[in-house]
């Protein structure tokens, strides 16, 4: 059973309502804090917040029995996580000792009461309960809080937008197709030794740890070969290679003779073997690559290639930057207004900025009054613009290549050049994004990528808008001073 949050207040208990936050602060945390504070106490956007998160962490579950770590708990520490780029140990330390955190939260008490404290696996537990969709639906809800109660935009305002789109990179090595089949070879071993630490009478793997020793070895070798000078480089590749693969496909030969006779007892031992099941088929494909590049001196079209076993939705990123000339991840096409709000996202799979604006075109045309909108040369389609000029008044994407006269005059208006000017900001906010944890995922898998994505914007416009809150709370100060 969970709680939206304490709705009787115990004795010593500080209530939410009543967390002080200087308004004189530029810290990140009281910005953050500040934004979820003015919606806590707003009565809509209270409502549906907690609406959508009884909708997707309640649904299905019983309405008694165990209280479990309170909703809007739960929704706090997921963004701070975010807002401040962190670590899931961080948010445990800051969730048991920082003072206005836990007033916000709505777990803080007063000197000589039981204080309420959080263990760690506790908030991992919880705040990783959190979906892409449920996400997606709150920052539409405080996205609509911030241009209304916060930035006060009025219903008829047309939207200025800005749109870029930047790299989200994931937690991966520098992927070569010989580290790649060390990856594999080594996962394949460390499910051999987990079955001979459960089972010590299995046999035929006496000397398991000199397997991966000589692995390691000779990939190393065959690295330092491939990334030194000298004479007769190509010759000395070429040996490391040969016993790099030989030993590696004596490993595969032994793993397909003993996967048959693995011990299959209980769920553990199924997953074992699914997962030595999924990785010798990697195996095997990057002997092949290595064989290919190495020893038949093929160049291996970009399609055959993967970026990483672990992560295999990686992409190799070039956006012609000097540095980094590349980015191990994936793109991420954002759309800010004049309020520096991020009112739209959508990841890029395998597609270039100019192939996803006509569907960008029809998700915010259908929402917004849009005033004006700008790119930069990366989205610059023809059909693109024409498109986009039919529905928005001043369209501002500069064309990639040589202009005509006619593109020229239009470049060169006062209008044109205030706009363009005016699209650098997106920079910043992309800059920022970074700052609040988009620079990096730390999480596994694709759909906690997503999710740590959608988390992530969200932070970002909750802290713009705590930063809006904190500068009127001042300037409101500043006049009662000078009355």
């Amino acid at each position: 059973m969970r709680n939206r949050f304490a709705q009787q207040l115990t004795i010593g208990q500080r209530p939410i309502e009543d967390t002080r936050i200087n308004p004189k602060s530029k810290n990140a945390v009281d910005e953050l804090l500040a934004a979820l504070k003015e919606i806590y106490c707003n009565a809509e956007y209270n409502e549906k917040i907690f609406s959508i998160l009884e909708k997707y962490i309640r649904a299905g579950k019983k309405s008694t029995g165990r209280t479990g770590m309170d909703l809007w708990v739960i929704f706090v520490l997921a963004q701070l996580r975010l807002c401040l780029n962190t670590s899931y140990e961080m948010i445990h330390n800051l969730a048991n000792n920082h003072h206005t955190l836990r007033q916000l939260m709505g777990v803080e008490r007063d000197f000589g009461y039981e204080r309420l404290e959080f263990e760690y696996q506790n908030i991992y537990d919880n705040v990783s309960m959190l979906k892409d969709e449920m996400v997606r639906e709150i920052n539409a809800v405080i996205l609509e809080f911030g241009q209304r109660e916060v930035f006060k935009k009025k219903e008829n305002t047309a939207l200025r937008l800005k749109s870029d789109s930047f790299v989200v990179e994931n937690n991966v090595h520098f992927p070569t197709d010989y580290n790649l089949l060390w990856d594999c070879a080594r996962k394949c071993l460390d499910v051999v030794s987990t079955f001979l630490d459960k089972y010590e009478n299995m046999g035929n793997w006496r000397k398991i740890a000199n397997w991966n020793f000589e692995l390691k070895g000779l990939m190393r070798e065959l690295g330092k070969a491939s990334s030194g000078g000298g004479k007769n480089k190509q010759d000395r590749m070429v040996t490391a290679a040969k016993k790099y693969l030989a030993k590696a496909n004596a490993l595969v030969a032994k793993l397909t003779i003993e996967l048959p006779s693995l011990p299959l007892n209980d769920m553990q031992d199924m997953a074992l073997v699914i997962t030595l099941e999924h990785f010798m088929p990697l195996l095997n494909k990057h002997i092949e690559l290595v064989d290919r590049r190495v020893l038949k001196g093929e160049s291996i079209p970009h399609e055959e290639k993967m970026f990483s076993v672990f992560e295999t939705y990686t992409e190799w990123v070039k956006k012609g930057k000097m540095r980094p000339n590349v980015e191990l991840g994936k793109k991420l096409l954002i759309t800010t207004d004049q309020y520096n709000l991020i009112i739209d996202y959508q990841i890029l799979n395998d597609q270039q900025d100019r192939d996803v604006v006509i569907e960008l075109a029809d998700r915010l045309l259908s929402k917004y009054n849009i005033d004006s909108w700008s790119f930069d040369k990366g989205f610059w389609k023809k059909e693109n613009k024409e498109l986009l000029q039919l529905e928005v008044p001043n369209v501002i994407m500069p064309k990639l290549g040589r202009l005509s006269s006619s593109e020229k005059e239009e470049e060169a208006g006062k209008s044109y050049k205030r706009l363009k000017n005016k699209h650098s900001a997106i920079e910043s906010n992309i800059n920022e994004l970074e700052n609040r944890g988009l620079d990096r995922c730390p999480d596994r898998g694709i759909h906690h990528f997503i999710k740590y994505i959608s988390l992530g914007i969200c932070a970002y416009n909750l802290k713009k808008m705590g930063r809006q809150i904190l500068k009127n709370q001042k300037a409101e100060l500043e006049l009662e001073k000078a009355a």
